[in-house]
């Protein structure tokens, strides 16, 4: 049997990745993996992306100490989206301090915050 790995030609060198809280499958966070990120992650058993903002990998939890155990890594069927399933270590995924990066809804009138905060971003990474 071959290895089954992402496409990231096909992307750019640049693959999506969702990634869900392996016990409540609550979606946590959406990133981007390079091969090297990829190749770490599976290597380290924690979550590496990359940062597009900062041109680097980017290893969950360096600053913030919220770092990511991976319990599973799936491919979609086109091979060009990553699903890890996590276990959030330290109660947030989100650089703004929330459990998951998708704590805003949209409403008719504008928005709402749905999500408490568990850390406050200008403690942690300072005023960057």
């Amino acid at each position: 049997m071959s290895s089954l790995r992402p496409d990231f030609a096909k992307c750019n060198n640049l693959v999506p990745v969702v990634t869900q809280d392996a016990a409540t499958n609550e979606v946590l966070m959406l990133a981007y993996m390079n091969e090297e990120a990829y190749n770490e992650t599976l290597k380290t058993g924690n979550a590496v992306y990359f940062s597009r903002s900062r041109n680097k990998l980017w290893r969950k939890g360096e600053e913030s100490g919220n770092v990511q155990k991976v319990s599973g890594v799936f491919l979609d069927c086109d091979t060009d989206t990553i699903l890890l399933k996590v276990e959030q270590i330290g109660g947030a995924a989100c650089h703004e301090g929330y459990k998951t990066c998708f704590f805003r809804e949209i409403t008719p009138n504008g928005f709402k915050i749905v999500g408490e905060r568990v850390f406050d971003p200008k403690n942690v990474y300072g005023t960057k």
